[in-house]
């Protein structure tokens, strides 16, 4: 099977699994929040092993911000997350290695921060009175368009590297394509709502919030591989590599997307 078709057929079986759990949200939504977190945090685990992560609190800390964004809202999910600095530094101390204590409790927060930290926004979004389902689903169309959109431009039509210090394959060309497939998706998603949700310019200026933070989030996780000399995190999904390389440009997203929505109060 080739990595093209390989990616058509993972992304055509899960798509709609992950479009009809959000439309159930409430547990549902956490659950596979939950099961991406840890099987995200154990690629991320293997990453930096080198580092010596306390990943045990670094599990604590995403999922107990998940259930902070399931139960209470953003200050309870930030909660969650700040108990894997805790148990990190105590975990260590009782562990007596040998190996850097800032170090070690710096990669073990970062996971849970970028990890759980920034699922539990999915979760929060999702959250959002009377329009958290579209909202959800607005950010994740947007986002996976904008993937698929610089993805097949840089393929077909990339000359210009975008960062080629971090990803020589990301190409200026893929950018402006998966940028305009990203607004453009966003404002159709939200176009039918535009009187009881949001106008016409913050749906625009949505989409292009998305399409800044989700390449962010690709290369944040592109400069991590790099540092650690490692091409995918994970070989899970096929030729879509590992589930932190599907879901690194979402990780970026989901949290900007939430706060552009609370400043424009709509969430």
């Amino acid at each position: 099977m080739t990595p093209l078709l390989s990616r058509v057929l993972v992304a055509v079986v899960g798509l709609p699994v992950v479009l009809g759990i959000v439309h159930l949200g409430g547990w549902w939504l956490f659950a596979l929040a939950a099961v991406a977190a840890v099987l995200a945090l154990h690629e991320y685990a293997l990453l930096i092993r080198s580092l010596r992560p306390v990943i045990l609190a670094a599990y604590a800390g995403a999922l107990l911000s998940l259930l902070g964004a399931r139960l209470g809202g953003p200050e309870w999910t930030v909660a969650g997350f700040l108990t894997a600095m805790v148990l990190a530094f105590i975990l260590h101390w009782i562990a007596d290695t040998r190996g850097s204590a800032t170090v070690a409790i710096a990669s073990t927060v970062l996971g849970a921060g970028w990890i759980g930290l920034c699922l539990g926004h999915l979760l929060l979004l999702r959250a959002i009175p009377t329009h958290g389902e579209l909202a959800a689903y607005t950010v994740l169309l947007a986002v996976w368009a904008g993937d698929v959109g610089a993805f097949f431009a840089g393929r077909l039509i990339g000359r210009h590297r975008l960062a080629p210090a971090l990803s020589p394959g990301k190409t200026w060309e893929g950018f402006l394509f998966g940028t305009s497939a990203t607004i453009f998706v966003a404002f159709v998603a939200l176009y039918q709502d535009r009187d009881v949700f949001l106008s016409i310019g913050e749906s625009l200026l949505l989409g292009l919030v998305i399409a800044i933070a989700g390449p962010i989030g690709d290369l944040f996780e592109s400069a991590l591989k790099r540092d650690m000399q490692v091409k995918d995190t994970g070989r899970l999904l096929a030729a879509h590599g590992g589930v932190l390389d599907r879901i690194d440009s979402l990780l970026f997203a989901v949290v900007a997307s939430y706060y552009l929505l609370r400043a424009f109060n709509a969430a």
